[in-house]
């Protein structure tokens, strides 16, 4: 029905009439004070001191916009989690059902198109019932009950909570200082204006914040669609959310709700037929609770936890965290990250299927990066982000460093030994420095004596080689995979059939400082602490320092993008609730390799899956894309991988003992039911990289890599 039209009265007028009525001289004598004392005093002079009291008071409210619940996405519009302080979500008044409308002012106010924002009558009747009957009735209009949302909403906002008054807890100073807010409020907004606020702001449950939370909270639609029943039933619920829960007490709800529409039909808003159909209907409820933060994130926890800490870890958010805070959990922010839905899909799957029945808690890890961009497109592990009965679990993110290059934490585990992934940068530098792909190299050679004459232009000083840790169960000289190794080779051998020795020779020939470069270029360091990796120790030709999938995705993703390097990014678009942009992350991305070294490089390890360490991966993934690959192994053989690239898709894929630090070998070891008594690259990683890379490299088409120079890859005399 058509709201009727009546002429509203004057806020001086409203003002008059009610201090008229009611007059309390020793604070002001408003209206409020018979609210809260029996006993009425009337008088000229008296009312006239509580008029200019009554002006004298604050009359500006400052009308923020109320918490919002902030909302993560991937790049393909899939919701991954929610952050919120309280869970609300701002819609327009012509986003809301016409009956919550009508149900809200019909229960709540029934007098709201026609006062100033105090209510005469209202007042009037609280204050007969209160001296006779010895209750406490309000008579809070809802402007002023938006007034006091407003204002405790501004207090939690603030941290002080300890300052928020509830209703039954107002003094009278509180109501006089509510009133004139009201009063002045209704003269700089329109009622709809207050009545949209109104119901964007107001209480319905612990987790729904305003008509739309709740909306889906009880009923899992939309306050544009709320039904007759259902409005009624939300409007019914604010006056007390806990003895109206109707998913606890039901029938204290239908009993409210009914009330409710007793109240719309008496103000002519539904029909008898509309009331009798609605009031004899039961609660049918849908519930659907809200999920707050990673550890209920639709998909991808670990992704949004690392997104959650970038946000929390820059000062473009605020100036210290709890200002960071404040804007993630109340800042209404729509966070739009790099994320490929359909990619961490298949990763999660991947990473569940290589490490299923897995009693002994060994960590399985897939990230994926853009090349050209350094989107990070998937990331997922083998565990679970809470405890869950017969599930591994663990809040490290095994994908990322421990802490970003300012020292802040980024909850990841750490890196883990790269091993032999490492040896595609030494041979990078091999390229670099002039020398060919098929040049020969001794591979014979096993160790290198204290004086041995490292080249160091930069100062740095080298020693012999060890591996060290005999805890480990290290040998004092390089060992190979296979006896059959150790002689003279052709350096591209030397890498795609991944032997030691072959790198050591590499080494002799190149300036350290050279490798460090190189190595520096393409972003790798410690997983710990972002560290440089020291490549002066000789255990780092062979990757001795932890370095996380990520990273190491990433440096991989350089070769594949010809030589340019793209740092990591997650996180696409950042919009405020009003829309307004906010700092994201942006492509920082340089030359790190010259394109003829990066097509030297990427030549040989397509040589890997074809007839080097990663000939046995089932499935076969070359053939199918031009794909370039390495694997890797530990001493211990407790972390193994394989890294590859397609020139559209870089993959880290690990397999190892990721909780600790590498200590346990990963020897004499059954997953899924099959026994190991060595774990190398090939053997999960490597599957587990090419069921993932055959479902998702098709969803970002690669063209065949770039042939080296000629004069790259042909054999010289001396060796370069």
């Amino acid at each position: 029905m058509a709201r009727k039209t009546r002429t509203r009265t004057r806020p001086a007028a409203a003002l008059w009439r009610v201090l008229g009525f009611v007059a309390v001289s020793a604070i002001c004598g408003v209206l409020v004070a018979s609210l809260a004392v029996p006993g009425v005093a009337a008088g000229g002079m008296a009312v006239s001191r509580s008029i200019v009291y009554f002006n004298s008071l604050p009359a500006e409210l400052a009308v923020e916009p109320p918490s919002q619940s902030t909302t993560v996405m991937s790049a393909d519009g899939k919701p991954i989690a929610t952050f919120y302080a309280e869970n609300r979500v701002k819609v327009g008044l012509d986003e809301m059902s016409p009956y919550i409308k009508d149900a809200i002012v019909a229960i709540e106010d029934s007098r709201f198109y026609e006062h100033a924002g105090v209510d005469p009558q209202g007042v009037l009747r609280a204050i007969y019932s209160n001296l006779t009957s010895g209750g406490r009735q309000g008579a809070s209009t809802l402007t002023q009950q938006y007034v006091t949302n407003v204002i405790n909403e501004s207090l939690l906002s603030a941290d002080r909570s300890d300052q928020v008054v509830l209703s039954g807890q107002k003094t009278v100073g509180d109501k006089v200082r509510e009133m004139k807010l009201a009063l002045d409020l209704e003269k700089k907004l329109t009622k709809d204006q207050i009545l949209e606020g109104y119901l964007n702001i107001v209480f319905f449950n612990r987790d729904a914040y305003g008509i739309e939370a709740a909306t889906r909270h009880f009923f899992s639609t939309t306050a544009k669609d709320l039904t007759l029943p259902q409005a009624a039933l939300l409007a019914g619920l604010v006056n007390s959310p806990s003895f109206y829960d109707p998913a606890v007490h039901p029938d204290n709800s239908i009993k409210r709700r009914n009330q409710v529409l007793g109240e719309m039909l008496r103000g002519g808003k539904i029909s008898q037929a509309d009331h009798d159909a609605a009031a004899s209907s039961g609660v049918e409820l849908k519930l659907t609770p809200a999920k707050q933060g990673c550890s209920a994130a639709d998909m991808a926890p670990y992704f949004c936890d690392y997104v959650s800490r970038l946000i929390l870890n820059n000062p473009a958010y605020g100036p210290d965290v709890a200002s960071r805070e404040q804007k993630l959990y109340r800042g209404g922010l729509t966070i739009t990250t790099t994320l490929d839905s359909r990619l961490q899909t298949a990763a999660q799957a991947q990473v569940d299927a290589t490490a299923g029945d897995n009693p002994d808690k060994w960590g399985a890890a897939l990230v994926s990066i853009a090349p050209g961009t350094g989107k990070i497109l998937a990331m997922a592990q083998n565990t679970v982000f809470l405890p869950e009965e017969g599930k591994f679990d663990t809040q490290l993110n095994f994908n990322v460093d421990a802490k970003d290059a300012n020292g802040n934490d980024l909850n990841g585990a750490g890196g883990f030994q790269p091993g032999s992934t490492m040896k595609p940068f030494i041979f990078a530098e091999w390229l670099n420095e002039g020398k060919s792909l098929a040049a020969e190299v001794d591979a014979a050679r096993r160790t290198y004596p204290l004086d041995f004459p490292w080249k160091s232009t930069c100062g740095k000083v080298l020693g012999a080689y060890n591996t060290a840790e005999k805890d480990l169960g290290a040998a004092d000289d390089l060992q190979n995979n296979d006896e059959g190794h150790y002689r003279t080779m052709p350096a591209d051998y030397g890498l795609y059939n991944s032997i030691n020795t072959a790198t050591f020779a590499e080494a002799t020939q190149l300036d350290f400082c050279g490798i460090q470069a190189m190595v520096d270029a393409v972003g790798l360091h410690s997983g710990v602490d972002n560290a440089q990796v020291n490549m002066h120790q000789l255990g780092n030709l062979l990757g001795a320092i932890g370095v996380a999938p990520l990273v190491l995705a990433n440096a991989f993703a350089t070769f594949a993008n010809d030589g340019k390097y793209c740092a990591p990014i997650a996180i696409a678009d950042v919009k405020d609730a009003a829309g307004g942009k906010l700092p994201a992350q942006t492509g920082d991305c340089r030359m790190a390799v010259k394109p003829e070294v990066a097509r030297g490089v990427n030549a040989v390890l397509q040589d890997v899956l074809k007839k080097g360490s990663g000939v046995y991966i089932e499935p076969k993934v070359q053939g199918q894309v031009p794909v370039a690959a390495k694997t890797g192994t530990s001493n211990n053989n407790g972390a193994t991988w394989v890294v590859g690239y397609t020139s559209g898709l870089a993959t880290a894929s690990f397999f190892g003992d990721a909780l600790e630090g590498q200590k346990r070998p990963g020897q004499n070891v059954t997953v899924n039911g099959k026994f190991y008594k060595n774990i190398d690259g090939y053997m999960l990683a490597g599957p587990q990289w090419a069921n993932y890379m055959l479902d998702a490299a098709g969803l970002y088409p690669a063209e065949p890599f770039p042939a080296p120079p000629e004069s790259m890859t042909r054999a010289s005399e001396d060796g370069g």
